[in-house]
């Protein structure tokens, strides 16, 4: 298929240059090399899984439900329902960029460059969601027009592409006003979503856990909620003749409340039954982080951008076999497994949900009490896909995300530069230069996986309080905790019990004093 020549709107206001011809072509470019799929978000030729993957049998779950090309919803016989199918959408994507603004606040790229790598991660999610990318349209303007966010001459533009294209949906690459997406669709004649709805459909799919499918619809419905449109008056609910009840009978009767207020009152009581059971279900993961806390198990938070490899980083260190797919927020549901460092010290390995520029402030409100597993961690591993076109992109998003987690800023950092087999050295060069510790890996081969292992347990802490005690025979668990939990210099197996001297955290000091003075 051959790329729509994307240039600026066809009647630009005084505030924005006339469209040239070097722009077109650089939004014509653009296009064709999203189109053409080279260096997207996703990585190319499909999942690639290696030997500590395990068999994956979540991931062979998920893709039996996956939709199929070239599948119609249409009946051909309308006496066998049950043999509806389920086909492709068509997209359409869109983007702009803004001379001289901030990603980070203004959500709009600030360059050409900045706008392709954005698009292609677009065409990634809206492939990871289950459409087919046909065309797209970039467009160069100050900023979004508050009407059609393209402006009416870009928006006539777009239905032309679509109707040609024979798209069924458009997606833009940023958050639309309940208005623009309105206007838009009025204008185009199709369905017309935004990034983050794209975003949140993604979430929705792939969310399993009871927790992770109860984030999602909250943040669904924070995003919904404005965007309900009503039909005037027709809709409204009349108060009913009944004399007895309160309110109703003469004098009562009216518009009453509207469909849209009904609907609107019914979201907010779903939203609020919805806080109350994440609120409910948090004290079982603060549960099982006390106790990691009092046993003294070191934890280690692996948080990154999405697709870096967090989950492919938890099978190498510890042969987990989660699930690992190349696709755009595969991961959402938290995985904690046990490991140990080269010396037998025990501790834990988290692995979360990936973030992404833009990432909609629905879920990160949603997913808090998810997150703050890397609040609570000893050491935060941050992994960056370093074959990617932006990777100091990556970073800096991810940091946005987790500088609003409390108690992150006390966490040290370790970079982890993964798909190092990918990646180009001089962008690894570049990157190790700017931040102060980095590791250079890739799971898929194993190479730095070592390296990475030994420097966690060089960080992870240590305990500090040294013990010399005799443990009765019959407290072989607090000999075992010692094992697990401490460093043993010296072990002797005597008439009274068995003789430590090492070095353990003091909650666990304190309890081997006060049963070896007892024995």
């Amino acid at each position: 298929m051959s790329a729509t020549p994307a240039n600026t709107p066809a009647t630009p206001t005084p505030a924005q240059d006339e469209p040239t011809g070097a722009t077109r072509d650089i939004a014509s470019d653009v296009v064709a090399r999203v189109l053409a799929r080279a260096g997207t978000a996703r990585a190319e030729g499909g999942t690639v899984h290696a030997q500590h993957d395990g068999e994956q049998l979540e991931l062979e779950e998920r893709s039996a439900l996956r939709r199929v090309v070239g599948l119609s919803t249409e009946l051909e016989d309308v006496t066998e329902v049950e043999y509806r199918q389920l086909r492709l959408e068509k997209v359409v994507l869109v983007g702009l960029w803004s001379p001289g603004a901030d990603p980070r606040e203004d959500g709009a790229p600030s360059s050409a460059e900045e706008a392709e790598i954005s698009l292609r991660e677009l065409a990634a999610l809206a492939e990871t969601a289950g459409s087919q990318v046909l065309d797209g349209v970039i467009q160069r303007r100050a900023k979004p027009d508050p009407g059609t966010y393209l402006g009416s001459g870009k928006a006539a533009e777009l239905a032309d592409v679509v109707a040609a294209s024979g798209a069924d949906t458009v997606v833009i690459d940023g958050e639309l006003a309940p208005s623009q997406r309105r206007a838009l669709e009025d204008i185009v004649k199709v369905k017309v979503i935004d990034r983050t709805a794209l975003i949140l459909d993604i979430f929705a799919q792939h969310a399993k856990s009871r927790e992770g499918k109860a984030q999602v619809e909250l943040a669904q419905l924070e995003y919904l909620l404005p965007r309900l449109r009503g039909w005037g008056e027709s809709m409204s609910r009349q108060a009913g003749g009944q004399v007895g009840g309160a309110g109703a009978g003469m004098g009562s009767r009216g518009p009453g409340e509207t469909k849209i207020e009904l609907d609107r009152r019914r979201i907010r009581n779903r939203m609020a039954k919805l806080r109350r059971e994440i609120q409910a279900m948090a004290p079982g993961r603060e549960t099982k982080r006390a106790s990691r806390k009092r046993h003294a198990v070191p934890s280690v938070a692996i948080a990154g951008y999405t697709n870096a490899g967090k989950s492919s980083l938890l099978n190498a260190i510890t042969g987990a076999g989660v699930l690992v797919e190349n696709a755009l927020f595969a991961t959402l549901d938290p995985t904690v497994r046990r490991t140990r460092t080269e010396d037998g010290r025990v501790y834990t390995l988290a692995d979360t949900v990936g973030f992404v520029r833009a990432l909609p402030h629905q879920l990160v409100e949603a997913f808090r009490s998810t997150l703050e597993e890397v609040g609570d961690a000893d050491l935060l591993l941050h992994v960056v896909d370093a074959s990617h076109p932006d990777p100091e992109g990556q970073i800096a998003a991810v940091r946005h995300v987790l500088a609003d987690i409390p108690g992150v800023e006390d966490v040290p950092e370790v970079i982890v530069l993964n798909k190092a087999d990918l990646a180009d050295p001089e962008t690894i060069a570049r990157i190790r230069l700017r931040e102060r510790r980095t590791v250079v890996v890739s799971a898929h081969t194993g190479e730095g996986i070592e390296h990475l292992c030994e420097l966690i347990a060089h960080e992870l802490p240590r305990p500090d309080v040294e013990i010399d005690v005799v443990v009765p025979y019959h407290r072989g668990d607090l000999v075992h905790r010692v094992h697990t939990e401490g460093e043993i210099d010296h072990e002797e197996h005597t008439p009274e019990g068995t003789l430590l001297r090492g070095r353990v955290a003091q909650a666990l000091a304190t309890e081997l004093v006060g049963v070896s003075t007892q024995g």
